[in-house]
């Protein structure tokens, strides 16, 4: 069973617990990774936490999720080898596979409902990476990262 990473801030707490039992049902095994309430949190704690795990290597994936999306995309994007993508529909998340080997699937709990989020989820998930001229352009991203850390 593929391990799968979650985590959210307070904002996105609501729509997390409607997601996990939806990677389950469809066979992931679900690391959530906090927060565990509607309190009023920092979301780059949990934004770190689930993109760290992502650099390491400890899992091959997760969702990020925060009112807007925006600034777990901007935190998880920090980290080496994080490649997270802000999805608001079907057709940007089968983009963010297909030519940018996205490993991190981030969403606002203010502009993605429940019903679309599951069917996000379930694009992304099934969507492969096309490699060709993106595998180019992702190896160009990686340069980045490595002259960055120098």
């Amino acid at each position: 069973m593929k391990t799968i990473l979650i985590a959210s801030d307070h904002a996105g707490f609501g729509l997390k617990e409607k997601i996990k039992p939806f990677l389950s049902k469809i066979g992931f095994k679900v690391n959530d990774l906090g927060t565990y309430s509607e309190d009023s949190c920092d979301y780059p704690e949990f934004a770190y936490k689930l993109a760290k795990a992502i650099s390491l290597k400890k899992a091959p994936m997760g969702v990020l999720i925060c009112k807007s999306g925006i600034g777990n995309s901007i935190a998880a994007n920090k980290l080496p080898g994080v490649r997270a993508a802000l999805v608001y529909n079907l057709k940007a998340a089968k983009l963010s596979r297909q030519h940018n080997d996205s490993n991190v699937l981030v969403l606002g709990s203010a502009f993605v409902p429940p019903a679309l989020a599951k069917r996000i989820i379930k694009v992304w998930v099934a969507t492969g990476f096309e490699g060709g001229r993106h595998k180019r352009r992702l190896d160009l991203i990686k340069k980045i990262e490595r002259g960055i850390k120098k």
